[in-house]
């Protein structure tokens, strides 16, 4: 039975997350999500440390250049960390918690993003391949385990999307409490202030309105997590099922040429998937940070930046009369 990934006949095995052979830390089983994981981390650390390196202000020797990015690179992360600073997060967030949390939410944002598109790509495959050509031994390889010691779609991994939405999840409740203290955090599972401390009458809701919000409560992060998880899941499994109508052609004993149209056509269909795929991996990972956001920024004390934003208006009317009174008597 050949242990080539591409010859599996079912294209599930290729997104299931699977132990590496040989490789244990003391009896826990060391998967191969867990060093794409990892590996992608560092490699997002590297890649941001050079993109900031490449976004600093130049001597002043070069001018007005000086304030451009010395590589395409760094442009291109500084406009999407700008656009979504400015054009997402402070008009969800307002400034106040955008400056506090945007290196949380960039930051999962683009590990997601990073982890997504190395799903994409077949280092699995390539690992099998260069064992094959090399007539290195698959040594206590399964079924059940892999050979491949990088690579995988991570986030077809309900584990690693789980963890990732946990994290979130600890962040929002932190925000509450740090923001609305214990007091605060039950009177918004009670529906708010005005309905605890309105009519007696409305008491009768409370309960009903307390077990729903605190359902929801662990219902979100599970949104993030299995919604990352079934699109990561259901993109991969098209993606190689269209790879594999050549091989099922193959195996059904059909002739070259029909074999050579289908494999054509197939591949032509995988390549518009892939585009597809790159697209929908940008758009997941930032739905996570963006929903991350929102559940935030609902933990926020909306009193108290309506307080701000009124002090604000108030000085800015007393600004402007003492204005019109000093034009007044100057003239």
């Amino acid at each position: 039975m050949s242990l080539f990934l591409a010859n599996s006949s079912d294209p599930v095995s290729h997104i299931v997350d699977k132990p590496i052979a040989g490789l244990k830390f003391g009896d826990i089983n060391i998967m191969l999500s867990m060093v794409t994981v990892i590996g992608t981390a560092l490699v997002l650390v590297l890649l941001l440390m050079r993109a900031a390196s490449g976004s600093k202000t130049g001597p002043a020797s070069m001018g007005n250049r000086r304030y451009l990015p010395s590589s395409s690179f760094s442009g291109i992360i500084e406009v999407m960390v700008v656009y979504l600073r400015d054009e997402m997060l402070i008009p969800v967030m307002g400034a106040r918690l955008t400056a506090r949390y945007l290196s949380y939410l960039l930051s999962l944002f683009f590990f997601i993003l990073l982890l997504n598109i190395v799903g994409l790509i077949p280092f699995v495959d390539v690992h099998y391949a260069v064992y094959q050509v090399t007539g290195a031994p698959f040594a206590g390889v399964t079924e059940s385990n892999t050979a491949a010691l990088f690579g995988g779609a991570a986030t077809a991994s309900i584990s690693v999307t789980g963890a990732l939405a946990m994290i979130s999840f600890l962040v929002v409740q932190v925000q509450g409490f740090r923001e609305l203290g214990i007091g605060g955090w039950l009177e918004h599972l009670c529906g708010g202030r005005e309905l605890v401390r309105g009519s007696i009458f409305l008491w009768l809701v409370i309960p009903i309105i307390f077990v729903v919000e605190l359902g929801g409560i662990f219902v979100k992060p599970a949104a993030l997590a299995i919604r990352l998880f079934a699109n990561m899941v259901a993109g991969h499994t098209l993606l190689l099922t269209l790879l594999g109508f050549g091989a099922m052609a193959a195996k059904a004993g059909l002739g070259t040429l029909s074999v050579s149209g289908i494999t054509l056509v197939s591949g032509i269909g995988a390549i518009l998937i892939t585009f597809l795929e790159v697209f929908v991996a940008l758009l997941q990972a930032f739905i996570f940070m963006f929903l991350t956001a929102v559940f935030i920024s609902l933990m926020a004390h909306e009193e108290h930046a309506e307080g701000h934003e009124a002090h604000d208006d108030a000085a800015s009317g007393h600004g402007d009369s003492h204005g019109h009174h000093a034009a007044a008597a100057h003239s």
